[in-house]
């Protein structure tokens, strides 16, 4: 099991919301990213392409540039700590847990 994989296990049900964007786009590059390296540029190796992080995660490339844009702010817990995984961070630095909507309260 990779050392980035979240311990817990999470209740069923529960997805998980991008913290930020911003955040977010520090690990991927960017249209701008891509701009600025076209200009010569120097830019940020350790960033990873939307395309090959969505290959590595198993999802369509569509759905990270979603995240990236802030189009799509949610995903399923799974995909959530393989997009950690990938990027080598704790699931919590990019992603908050949000509880089932069964369990919430209502006023």
């Amino acid at each position: 099991m990779s050392p980035f994989r979240t311990k817990c296990r999470w209740q069923r049900g529960t997805y998980m919301r991008l913290a930020s964007k911003e955040r977010f786009k520090t690990f991927v590059y960017t249209k701008q990213d891509m701009d600025a390296i076209k200009a010569g540029h120097p830019s940020d190796f350790r960033k990873i392409s939307q395309r090959k992080l969505a290959k590595r995660v198993g999802v369509h490339p569509s759905f990270i540039n979603h995240l990236v844009s802030g189009y799509r702010t949610d995903c399923t817990t799974e995909v959530a700590e393989s997009i950690a995984e990938v990027l080598g961070l704790d699931v919590t630095v990019l992603f908050d847990p949000q509880e089932p909507i069964s369990n919430r309260k209502t006023a």
